[in-house]
């Protein structure tokens, strides 16, 4: 008999039992004999017996799957923060169902329902956003949530990220201490939670206080493509100084900057507030706050398998420590 033709009928025979009696033994049910146990599982190692995983959540309540909801699977950045969600998730032997959102807010919605729909046991969110809809979805169910690298605006989802308030600060101050005063910040998406809710406040006070006048916000900018375009308005404001929220945004002005002759990090510099590896493959190398990205992964990760555990959760906002990667963009390195 093959191994993959083995059911759980066959164990049940073999073992002179009920198939229920197999199913609790399969499932870890205390409510068996030693010896029926014995038993039985000897039955399930001589013919290699491979519970179905489907079957075995149906009778625990449990898929052993854990949902995550990534914006873009061609982002490097989220790609870091996956891989130490994935390694926990395989020492804990919970398999990934990965979904992307592809930043649309009504497939988002859709996504994080339809996840939830095959009754994973948990669910990890990645994005800039927390939508309103998407929020009210984590409202209604009682499965656990972790946010990873964003935060709740509301402040009732778990979360595992950087002080956003914290390294935009450290960014401006260290512009302002190479001496530039025509500052700008160039963000993906103005809706996003981490932008608005935390590092904005933070670029608009900044200007104030220092009396540097009007404060440049240049929205929707993420890509390469896109961080070429906007260096042209940066140019003609005279801007000096810029902090980019993507590093791929960032390298596209870098580029831009170096064919009009504009020099860099003398005449103008550029700081990155997220980084992945772009930021030491461009050219000079991009000053940038990095982000233990497979940290928060797997801590997210870790916090969920608490939840799902029914264990209490010592800290439901963690922050992790984040470095600001001082190089050749900028000149006090």
């Amino acid at each position: 008999m093959h191994k993959q033709d083995v059911t759980i009928y066959d164990v049940a025979r073999e073992a002179k039992v009920s198939m229920a009696t197999v199913s609790r033994v399969v499932n870890g049910n205390n409510n068996v004999r030693k010896s029926t146990r014995d038993r039985v599982q000897s039955v399930i190692k001589r013919l290699h017996y491979q519970p179905n995983s489907v079957a075995q959540g149906l009778a625990s309540k449990r898929t052993t799957t854990v949902g995550l909801i990534i914006p873009d699977m061609t982002n490097m950045f989220f790609a870091e923060l996956a891989q130490g969600i994935n390694d926990i998730a395989t020492i804990y032997r919970y398999s990934i169902i990965l979904s992307s959102v592809s930043n649309e807010l009504m497939k988002e919605e859709d996504t994080v329902q339809s996840l939830l729909n095959k009754q994973v046991d948990g669910m990890i969110y990645m994005s800039d956003r927390l939508s309103p809809a998407v929020h009210e979805v984590f409202d209604r169910t009682s499965t656990p949530v972790v946010l990873a690298s964003t935060l709740d605006a509301d402040g009732d989802l778990p979360s595992v990220a950087i002080d956003y308030r914290k390294a935009m600060k450290q960014a401006l101050d260290l512009l302002y201490q190479d001496g530039k005063r025509d500052l700008a910040f160039v963000i993906s998406d103005y809706n996003a939670t981490i932008n608005v809710a935390r590092r904005i406040p933070v670029f608009e006070n900044f200007i104030k206080e220092h009396h540097l006048g009007v404060p440049r916000i240049y929205r929707d900018v993420l890509t390469y493509d896109q961080g070429e375009k906007v260096f042209a308005q940066l140019q003609q404001e005279h801007v000096d100084g810029v902090i980019v929220s993507s590093d791929l945004a960032a390298a596209g002005i870098i580029n831009a900057a170096k064919a009009a002759g504009v020099k860099i990090p003398e005449d103008f510099e550029v700081i990155a507030a997220g980084s992945t590896k772009i930021s030491e493959l461009v050219r000079p190398k991009l000053t940038c706050v990095r982000s233990p990205l497979y940290d928060i992964g797997a801590v997210a990760m870790r916090m969920l398998t608490k939840l799902m555990g029914d264990e209490d959760l010592t800290h439901r906002k963690v922050k992790l420590p984040f470095n600001l990667v001082k190089q050749e963009t900028t000149l006090n390195q």
